[in-house]
């Protein structure tokens, strides 16, 4: 029978949705059922993951998508596995990360009346006012399916915004009954269901804001996600050496300029310090950034231009945002600056000395990898620096890094140093947890690709590392995780004493934020899903201790390495 089920499956084909990250219940047996009758009739359907918690399964899609491009869809079930999805749904939505999240819900009839009907308890207990409701703040759409007479146009619409900027994640739901319901069979015309052509500035703006550029002084931009996609970044590194403009990175979430570019200035998170090149700039472009500084501790000078670029300039998700630009502009990066460098072929430039300006941003940008080098030569004990220019040893062309490090974000980034656009990537949200199921996701976006996830202690525990390793195991997705033990939660304390720094909480032996006695990391990951496990410490080899852990990850096991940081 075909029925509102299948004709569901047969939406996410269409939809170029190869894999569903699932989490099945009791409000499943018509999907289960259009599964099975599809693999026995040999028709299309996508890889099903089993994904044992239902935020590992979230994280895995977005990981998928983050790497690909290719938004993927999570099945959970109603509203407990809704509520499951935790975190990684606020992940998701921040990160702007397309995704297609589809519920069951508890059957509306009790006696029988449909196929379908209620024939077990929890199915009045799971029944509640207002399911969509428990999501419906971070999603780009959310809806009921209610008859399948139109199954495949709500996906469709569902996808088109999801896909559409600014991207992100959409919820569907469908009760048993409709799910189990027969319906006709319907043909899509693909052409005319597809996402929004991305926006532009125009021709005028762009050559307004290329002028600006051109004859400032100090130019600077920041961004922190333009290398979701790469012909933004090549973009990008083209402007920045042809008008000379210092570019440096808030918070980024993507490689949004190779570390080794000549014009790259770095990044900031939360340091308490004014950025130099910030500071000096005459004339700031944002482009594509939720948090370009932060007012109380890093901004740009009182009298320096500030124009601003995204495809959701005004964050309208974001009670409290403001940048105060001279001029905001909605537009995709990439055709933003693909139209800027058209304009500046175009423009008869006057008064502007690209050559000193690239020479002083040469400077900087010199001087930066100068301390990034004495940073990983000096010192005792097992640094941050040292361990991870010795994992950097380990990275090529063919390396995807995921960065969850909380405190130490900003050097993994940094001695790391990713060279190219697509090879690293952070959340761009705040819920802890995301780099387990993103990893997985990864591997299985990229089969031929090094997966390598640099996580906090606590942010590994957040990731449930009982169903990611076992996952791991079950689909053959090994990937490698460096697990940066120091000793518990450090972000907590860094926000404590920042602004208590001379309270009781200085001079407290316990903040409750110890993880002492640590758990052993990597003996969770090996009794999950047999991964190799190893620990380094200040007396290790550190050079050694890699080697044969990226050996094991060869030999196609997931690998887990503890850093007891000095």
């Amino acid at each position: 029978m075909y029925t509102s089920a299948t004709a569901f499956l047969e939406a996410l084909v269409e939809q170029g949705i190869t894999h569903a990250f699932v989490n099945l219940g009791s409000d499943h047996p018509g999907l289960v059922e259009a599964i099975a009758r599809a693999r026995a009739l040999g028709n299309p359907v996508p890889r099903m993951i089993t994904c044992p918690n239902e935020m590992v399964a979230l994280s895995m899609a977005q990981g998928y998508a983050q790497v690909s491009g290719q938004p993927q869809a999570v099945i959970i079930h109603v509203e407990c596995g809704t509520q499951a999805l935790a975190g990684a749904v606020h992940n998701v939505a921040k990160g702007r990360v397309p995704v297609l999240i589809f519920a069951g819900s508890s059957p509306f009839t009790q006696e029988g009346e449909m196929v379908g009907s209620r024939n077990e308890f929890i199915q009045w207990i799971q029944d509640v006012h207002d399911q969509r409701g428990l999501v419906r703040g971070y999603m780009r759409y959310d809806n009921e399916i209610r008859t399948g007479a139109n199954v495949k146009q709500m996906v469709h619409r569902a996808m088109q915004f999801a896909k559409s900027d600014p991207k992100g994640p959409v919820y569907l739901m469908m009760a048993r009954e409709v799910m189990e319901a027969e319906c006709e069979p319907r043909d899509i015309d693909m052409d005319r269901w597809q996402p929004l052509e991305p926006t532009s500035l125009g021709a005028s703006n762009a050559r307004k804001l290329v002028c600006a550029l051109a004859t400032a002084k100090r130019p600077l931009i920041v961004t922190s996600y333009v290398g979701r996609n790469a012909d933004a970044v090549d973009a990008l590194a083209e402007l920045s050496m042809r008008l000379g403009i210092g570019v440096i990175e808030s918070v980024p979430s993507y490689v949004n300029l190779p570390h080794d570019h000549p014009m790259y200035l770095g990044n900031y998170w939360n340091e308490p310090s004014r950025n130099i090149a910030l500071a000096e700039a005459d004339l700031v472009l944002v482009i594509d950034s939720d948090v370009p500084w932060i007012p109380t501790k890093n901004s740009p000078a009182d009298d320096a231009r500030v124009y601003h670029i995204d495809v959701d300039p005004l964050k309208e998700q974001m009670p409290l945002w403001y940048i105060e630009p001279h001029g905001s502009f909605r537009a995709d990066a990439g055709t933003a600056l693909a139209e800027m460098l058209h304009a500046l072929d175009d423009t008869a430039l006057q008064d502007t000395d690209v050559e000193e300006r690239a020479a002083h941003y040469r400077a900087m940008a010199a001087e930066r990898r100068r301390a990034l080098e004495d940073r990983e030569q000096s010192g005792g004990g097992l640094s941050i620096g040292r361990l991870m220019a010795a994992l950097r040893q380990h990275v090529d062309a063919n390396t995807i890094l995921l960065n969850e490090g909380i405190t130490n974000y900003q050097p993994v980034f940094d001695h790391l140093a990713p060279t190219q656009a697509g090879t690293m990537f952070a959340s761009g949200g705040g819920s802890l947890g995301w780099n387990g199921g993103a990893a997985l996701g990864a591997k299985l976006a990229r089969p031929d690709a090094t997966v390598v996830a640099v996580t906090g202690d606590g942010s590994y525990m957040f990731t449930t590392p009982s169903s990611v390793h076992w996952i791991s195991r079950r689909y053959n997705a090994p990937f490698l995780q460096v697990v940066l033990n120091n000793d518990g939660w450090n972000a907590p304390r860094h926000s404590a004493l920042a602004v208590h720094p001379s309270g009781y909480a200085s001079q407290a032996d316990d903040l409750d934020l110890s993880f002492s006695p640590a758990p052993d990391y990597g003996g969770i990951a090996a009794a999950s899903g047999g991964a190799a496990s190893f620990v380094i410490d200040a007396d290790s080899d550190v050079d050694v201790i890699l080697h044969q852990a990226f050996e094991a990850l060869e030999q196609g096991l997931s690998v887990v390495v503890e850093a007891r940081l000095s």
